[in-house]
C-alpha cells in the first residue's frame, strides 16, 4: 500500500517459496482461508484492494483468488462472529502447516541425503587458525558439548554457519567479543482453546487490534489457535507465557465472537511463548531499524551468520547463506536443487492415503488420518509397529489418551527420528503439549514407560525425565497460568441464593456432616446411582480441587472451584460435572407421591 519496493520483493519471495513448501510437504502444509471480518464500510474497499494486491503478486502461484462475503454468508462460514454492526468479510487464502513436524522433516530430509545431524548439541565456543596467505585469524571449526551426556570434542570445517535464531549475537561474540548486537528479541504468545471456538475450515484474522498488533484465530490440529503478541524480551532457553499476555489474547477474541459464545480462561488448554529473532542489518546505514527480510552476514574471520527471515522462507534463506559460503570459502558446489525437493514423507502421499491404513492394519480412522498427515508415507512404517487393542475395532493402535488420535507406536517410531528425551516426545514428535497440557501429562507416564523400554532408561533416569517434563508442562506450556486460576487463595464470589444451592449439593455427598467429602463419601453416591468408577481415577478428580493436598474436598474449597468455574476462570472441572450429574441423578431418584391417588396402581 505504501509502495514499498523491498515490501513487494519480500512478499513475492515469500508467496513463492509457499507454494513451494505446500508442494514439497504436502502432508505438513496446506491451503487455509481466513477471513477478515469488515464492520466499517469505509474499510471493504480499503481492504479489498489490499488483498487482492496480495493476489496480484502471488501470480500463478496465488493458491485461491480472494473474495468478498455480505453478512449473512460471513455469519454462515463463521457463526460464532459477532454480528452488530457487521457489514461483511473479505476472504484470502494462505498456508498452515504443522511446524513443529515439518522442522523435523527437513532435518531427516537432509540425513538422507548425507548430512550429519546431532540434536541437543551446544557449542562452547569457536575454533581459529591463522590463515598462511594474510596472516588473519580465520574460523576454523567449533568446541561443542554434548548436553546429555557432557561430552566435549571438536568439530573441524571449512565453513561455520550461524544459524541459531535468538542466540545468533551469543555466537557471533564467541567470534568477536566487541561484535555489537543485531537481534532484538521478541515474544509472541500463542493460546490453544477447544475447537468449538472457531470453524474447521475458515480462520480469522484482525489486522489492527485495540494496540495495533495483529491477532489470528485459527482451526488447527482440530483446536483453535490464537495470538499472537509481540513483546521485548530476554534471550533464554525456556520462554514463559505471561497471565498478562493471554488475557490480551482472549480479550481481543471476545471483541470478535457473538456474546452468545462466552470466552472463558478455563478453556485455555495451553499456552506458550515463541522468540522471534527480528534482525537488524549490520551493513545498514541506520542500525536501529528491524529488517524485514533476512540477514547474512560474513564476519572478518569467515563466520557467516544468517538471521532473521521467517518460516515460510527457510529454504530461499539456507540457499543465500549457502551461495556465500560456497563464494566465501571458495567451496565446491553446484546449483541449488531444493526447489521442488520432496521432504521426508511428501513423496508418495496422497489424500486418500490413510484408507489404505485403516483397510490394511485396522487403525480406526480418525488415528489413520492423523498418521497420514504427520508422517505422509511413512505413516505405513508407524502402523507396523502399533500393538494390538484385543478389541473387535480398532485391531490395532493403542491411544495414548483416549481423546486425542496419538498411539503408542508413535513414541517407538520417535526414537528412530532421534527423539531423547520425553519432552521431546510430548511437544517435537506429538503435539500433544501443545494442544492440552492435561492430556499431556497424562500420558507422561506411558510415554516414560515406553521410552525407558527402548532406551534401557533405569528407575532413576525415568523419574529425572517424568519431573522434568512435568516441570516443562507446568513452566513453559501455560500449566502453571492454568493451576493459578484455582488456588487456596481464590476468592469465592458467588450470590447468596447460588451459595445456598452449592452447600445442598455438597451434602448431598457430605452425609455425615464433617464439613468435607472424600472419595469414600463420592464411590457411595455414585454406588447410590449404579456409576462405577475406579479408585485412582478418582483420587485425581479430587486432588484437582483438594487446594490444600490434605487427601479431602472442603466445602470452602467446593465453594471456591464453583465461584472460579461460574466466572469462567476453570472449565471442564471433572468433580463438577460428577457433582452436577450426581444430584440431578439422584433427585430424579425421588419417589412420585401417590396419596391422593389412593395408593392405586
Amino acid at each position: 500500500m505504501k509502495l514499498d519496493i523491498e515490501q513487494y520483493r519480500m512478499v513475492k519471495e515469500a508467496l513463492h517459496e509457499r507454494a513451494n513448501l505446500l508442494e514439497i510437504a504436502p502432508h505438513l502444509s496446506a491451503p487455509l482461508p481466513i477471513m477478515l471480518p469488515i464492520y466499517k464500510w469505509w474499510q471493504l474497499p480499503y481492504y479489498w484492494v489490499g488483498i487482492k494486491l496480495y493476489d496480484l503478486v502471488a501470480g500463478s502461484n496465488c493458491l485461491k483468488s480472494s473474495y468478498v462475503l455480505s453478512k449473512s454468508r460471513a455469519l454462515e462460514h463463521f457463526p460464532m462472529l459477532q454480528k452488530d454492526k457487521l457489514v461483511g468479510a473479505i476472504v484470502y487464502y494462505d498456508g498452515q502447516h504443522n511446524d513443529a513436524r515439518m522442522n523435523l522433516a527437513i532435518a531427516l530430509t537432509a540425513a538422507r541425503y548425507g548430512a550429519a545431524t546431532a540434536n541437543y548439541m551446544e557449542v562452547m565456543s569457536l575454533l581459529k587458525k591463522t590463515d598462511p596467505k594474510t596472516g588473519k585469524e580465520r574460523v576454523s571449526g567449533a568446541r561443542c558439548k554434548d548436553v546429555l551426556t557432557g561430552e566435549e570434542f571438536d568439530v573441524r570445517a571449512k565453513c561455520v554457519i550461524n544459524a541459531t535464531g535468538p542466540f545468533t549475537d551469543t555466537v557471533r561474540k564467541m567470534d568477536d567479543k566487541d561484535a555489537a548486537a543485531i537481534c532484538q528479541p521478541s515474544a509472541g504468545v500463542h493460546i490453544v482453546m477447544p475447537g468449538y471456538y472457531s470453524p474447521e475450515s475458515m480462520g480469522l484474522l484482525d489486522p489492527a487490534t485495540s494496540d495495533g498488533r495483529v491477532i489470528f484465530f485459527l482451526p488447527w490440529q482440530k483446536m483453535t489457535i490464537a495470538g499472537t503478541t509481540d513483546t521485548p524480551t530476554d534471550v533464554t532457553h525456556h520462554p514463559i507465557p505471561s497471565e498478562e499476555d493471554i488475557n490480551f489474547i482472549l480479550n481481543e477474541v471476545r471483541n470478535y465472537l457473538s456474546c452468545d459464545v462466552e470466552v472463558r480462561r478455563g478453556d485455555v488448554l495451553a499456552a506458550w511463548s515463541g522468540i522471534r529473532p527480528l534482525v537488524t542489518d549490520p551493513k545498514s546505514a541506520d542500525t536501529q531499524s528491524i529488517s524485514r527480510n533476512h540477514v547474512v552476514d560474513i564476519s572478518e574471520s569467515g563466520l557467516i551468520t544468517i538471521a532473521g527471515g521467517k518460516w515460510t522462507t527457510y529454504r530461499s534463506m539456507a540457499e543465500d547463506t549457502i551461495n556465500a559460503a560456497v563464494k566465501t570459502h571458495n567451496l565446491k558446489a553446484g546449483p541449488s536443487k531444493t526447489v521442488g525437493l520432496f521432504l521426508q514423507g511428501g513423496k508418495d502421499w496422497s489424500p486418500t492415503l490413510y484408507i489404505r491404513l485403516v483397510q490394511d492394519y485396522g487403525l480406526e480412522s480418525e488415528v489413520a488420518q492423523h498418521l497420514a498427515a504427520t508422517y505422509g508415507d511413512k505413516a505405513f512404517e508407524v502402523a507396523k509397529m502399533a500393538s494390538v487393542t484385543g478389541k473387535r475395532w480398532p485391531i490395532v493402535g493403542v491411544r495414548l489418551v483416549s481423546e486425542f488420535p496419538y498411539i503408542e507406536a508413535e513414541v517407538k517410531y520417535g526414537i528412530k527420528e532421534y527423539a531423547c528425551t520425553a519432552v521431546d516426545m510430548i511437544s517435537r514428535r506429538t503435539r500433544l503439549a501443545f494442544l492440552n497440557v492435561q492430556a499431556a501429562e497424562e500420558a507422561l507416564p506411558r510415554i516414560v514407560e515406553l521410552m525407558g523400554r527402548e532406551l534401557s532408561w533405569g528407575d532413576s533416569k525415568k523419574k529425572e525425565e517424568l519431573e522434568t517434563a512435568r516441570k516443562f508442562l507446568y513452566y513453559e506450556m501455560g500449566y502453571k497460568s492454568r493451576s493459578e486460576q484455582l488456588t487456596d487463595h481464590s476468592e469465592i464470589s458467588l450470590l447468596p441464593s447460588d451459595i445456598d444451592r452449592y452447600k445442598k449439593r455438597f451434602h448431598k455427598f457430605d452425609a455425615d456432616q464433617k464439613g468435607f467429602i472424600t472419595i469414600v463419601d463420592v464411590q457411595r453416591v455414585l454406588e447410590s446411582i449404579s456409576v462405577q468408577m475406579d479408585e485412582n481415577t478418582l483420587h485425581e478428580i479430587l486432588n484437582e480441587v483438594d487446594l490444600n493436598k490434605n487427601g479431602q474436598v472442603e466445602l470452602n474449597e467446593f465453594l471456591q472451584l464453583m465461584s472460579a468455574v461460574q466466572k469462567g476462570r476453570v472449565s471442564g472441572s471433572r468433580l463438577a460435572i460428577l457433582m452436577k450429574t450426581a444430584e440431578e441423578n439422584l433427585d430424579r431418584r425421588v419417589p412420585i407421591p401417590v396419596d391422593r391417588s389412593c395408593g392405586g396402581l
